[in-house]
């Protein structure tokens, strides 16, 4: 499994739901999910190896969200 990080602007449980069929629809994801007590909003995620972090930050882009590789 590969890990990855990236400071996004997914605020709230409501973010959460909005965002969820789009990462869970990225086969190369096992599970990942979004602190959101932390002020950068970290989403993390766990994956296959070679994970795309490109593909990431479409997809949030996709659902109207912005992340940011750490």
């Amino acid at each position: 499994m590969e890990t990855l990080k990236f400071k996004t602007n997914i605020k709230c449980g409501g973010c959460i739901a909005n965002v969820t069929p789009f990462l869970n629809k990225l086969p190369a994801i096992g599970k990942w999910n979004v602190d959101t007590q932390n002020l950068d909003k970290i989403l993390t995620i766990e994956g296959n190896p070679g994970i795309d972090s490109q593909e990431v930050i479409d997809t949030l882009e996709d659902a109207g969200y912005k992340a940011e590789k750490l």
